[in-house]
């Protein structure tokens, strides 16, 4: 099996995905999810330790607070 990587995390209106219209094939809406804020901060968390490379050490995600 192949796995797709992520390549794109959007917060987009509906208007927005009209206009991307049926070549814009998955989409998982989000309505109210109270555990998005963490999911957001495990995007930033793995982000980070890609952009730190291979030899860097992991550190503690940060919990609660952030940017959103």
């Amino acid at each position: 099996m192949v796995k797709d990587r992520i390549i794109a995390v959007g917060l987009l209106t509906q208007r927005d995905v009209d206009v991307l219209g049926q070549g814009f094939s998955r989409l998982w809406p989000v309505d109210r999810t109270p555990c998005f804020t963490e999911l957001l901060q495990a995007i930033d968390d793995a982000d980070r330790e890609l952009q730190q490379g291979p030899d860097a050490k992991p550190k503690a995600p940060v919990v609660g607070g952030g940017r959103y």
